[in-house]
């Protein structure tokens, strides 16, 4: 069982910066890989980012690719999404998960509870 906790969320302008963390606990966190998820209001939960367990492989959305860069410390159990260049359309509930190197939902086993991102333009 693996616990996640996101945090590092809240309210910024169109253009700004957040870092969010996704801090684990339970088993070794070390041997997941790690994936960043966000649902906007009316919409499907869509993959955002991904890092394999050594850190050695990610994969972006299109839509973040080069704003956004996930990044962990297996020595803090921690998984990182540092979004640079903000946007309106970044504005979305963001959800860690722990599981397989995937682009899709159900290759993750293990959920936060979120945290919620708003863009204002």
């Amino acid at each position: 069982q693996v616990q996640l906790v996101e945090s590092g969320g809240g309210l910024v302008q169109a253009g700004g910066s957040l870092r969010l963390s996704c801090a684990a606990s339970g088993r070794t966190f070390s041997s997941y890989d790690m994936g960043w998820f966000r649902q906007a209001p009316g919409k499907e939960r869509e993959f955002v980012a991904a890092i394999s367990w050594s850190g050695g492989t990610t994969y972006y959305a299109d839509s973040v690719k080069g704003r956004f860069t996930v990044s962990r410390d297996n020595a803090k159990n921690t998984v990182y999404l540092q979004m640079n260049s903000l946007k309106p359309e970044d504005t979305a509930v963001y959800y860690c998960a722990a599981g397989s190197l995937a682009k899709n939902a159900w290759g993750y086993d293990y959920w936060g509870q979120g945290t919620q991102v708003t863009v204002s333009s």
